[in-house]
């Protein structure tokens, strides 16, 4: 239920600039707005007014707008005070706003009384915070995609497709004297293949846009003195790590985060591997096998300029079987080679310079293909999925799945269709149509307060 009680907040980011805004919330808001404006103004119109405080002193001018109900953001009357940025300035009319009858909001809290009353669903809610936090022009249109329906209106179109289906077993069901024939046994499995070939699609660029949100993790690990440092230096094209010729130089982890295709990408520069008895080096490493287990990808770098590199079999063993793993022959540029890539089955190797950049598009592209991007993306069609969005179409796919090995046999009909309710209400997860309370307060805890 949507609390009756006014919201206020600084709905604009600390510190100085042009102007900043308080916004404020709720079904009562004629005399907030006469305390602090002498008048409500006219609806939807930009309107010069003096902020006052209650003794009638003028606290700031600036422009003042007023969306009544159910025409606003959050489908309450809205009042949005813009004043000149200063934090002295808002920190004052905030508190007339209190004085007058608001309280302050909670983290979210315009967004999810928006998502209460029914003006956006919680795909779109979320895709407001993907926006804000959107790390490249790619993050930001795929979420603008959420914002404006389109993931949500291809969860719509699943869920009416399996309701549809339901229907027709359901009444199947209802009827059971009546022989169930060979064409309708048909029918229910074409319906069933066509929706799950459109999960397929929607979780496909569910997994796409995912990666355009939280990006991938690279840690960089190998002997000392291999050049991982000047790798990172490389590949973030800025003097990031510090590099010498003497070996155990790195200490602790170091990471930067670059681009690659819009996609962000984590990369950790890491302590050498290797036995030593200095106790800073050795927390050092601790903290490598910490980044390691917590990678989505592992570079190991050899030496190829030395003649007896050390051998990675048994270093290899001690990483996660899980982990995509690339090798890495750097300082080809003391051997006069050409970068090169071999793949096969188990294993690739890429031959590269990290001191001239040799190799390094090798590296970049095969980097995207190792997190699962597809370069015919470029944001478009896809979806600013979130890890629940990406489990709950995985649930629902799985039930779809249970669901087809029923219809082998008509006797099975009331199991397909309790597969087909569980996989609706996976989907039905996703807008927040079945959706726990706790699981709201966990999602809107993470905006900031004023949105």
């Amino acid at each position: 239920m949507v609390s009756p009680d006014m919201i206020a907040a600084i709905a604009t980011p600390p510190g100085r600039g042009g102007i900043s805004v308080v916004r404020v919330s709720g079904n009562h808001l004629k005399h907030l707005a006469e305390t602090i404006l002498g008048k409500l103004p006219k609806p939807r119109y930009a309107c010069l007014s003096n902020f006052l405080d209650s003794h009638g002193q003028v606290i700031d001018q600036g422009i003042a707008l007023y969306f009544p109900a159910p025409n606003s953001y959050t489908g309450e009357d809205v009042l949005e005070l813009q004043g000149h940025g200063g934090p002295a300035i808002m920190n004052l009319l905030l508190q007339q706003c209190l004085l007058a009858g608001a309280r302050m909001a909670q983290p979210g809290e315009f967004t999810l009384r928006a998502y209460l009353n029914n003006k956006i669903d919680l795909i779109q809610a979320e895709s407001v915070a993907d926006i804000i936090a959107a790390s490249t022009g790619e993050a930001a249109r795929c979420a603008i995609h959420s914002l404006q329906g389109h993931f949500s209106a291809r969860i719509e179109e699943l869920v009416s497709s399996l309701i549809t289906l339901r229907m027709l077993i359901e009444a199947t069901l209802d009827f059971p004297e009546e022989e169930i024939d060979s064409l309708q046994i048909l029918q229910i499995k074409d319906q069933l293949d066509h929706i799950h070939t459109h999960l397929e699609q929607v979780l496909t660029a569910s997994r796409q846009g995912n990666l355009l949100q939280e990006g991938i993790k690279v840690v960089l690990a190998g002997p000392p003195n291999v050049g991982k440092s000047s790798l990172l230096n490389q590949l973030a094209e800025n003097d990031v790590a510090i590099v010498t010729e003497i070996p155990g130089t790195t200490r602790d982890t170091i990471q930067q985060t670059i681009i690659i295709e819009g996609i962000p990408v984590h990369i950790i520069d890491t302590a050498g591997l290797r036995e030593t008895t200095d106790i800073v080096e050795q927390k050092g490493i601790e903290r490598t096998h910490t980044a390691i287990s917590n990678a989505d990808v592992i570079i190991w770098l050899v030496d190829s300029s030395q003649r007896h590199p050390p051998a990675t079999e048994e270093i290899f063993k001690d990483f996660p079987a899980n982990k995509p793993q690339l090798t890495l022959y750097n300082k080809i540029d003391l051997l006069h080679e050409t970068p090169s890539i071999v793949e096969n089955e188990h294993t690739t190797t890429i031959r590269l310079s990290a001191k001239t950049g040799a190799g390094i598009p090798l590296l970049r592209k095969k980097l995207l293909e190792m997190a699962g991007w597809q370069f015919n993306y470029a944001g478009e069609g896809l979806f600013m999925a979130r890890q629940r969005h990406l489990e709950a179409l995985t649930t629902a796919k799985k039930h779809l799945r249970n669901a087809q090995e029923f219809t082998e046999n008509e006797y099975q009909l009331e199991l397909l269709a309790e597969e087909l309710r569980l996989s609706q209400n996976a989907l039905s997860s996703i807008t927040g149509q079945f959706t726990a309370d706790d699981l709201l307060g966990e999602i809107f805890s993470r905006f900031c307060i004023g949105k």
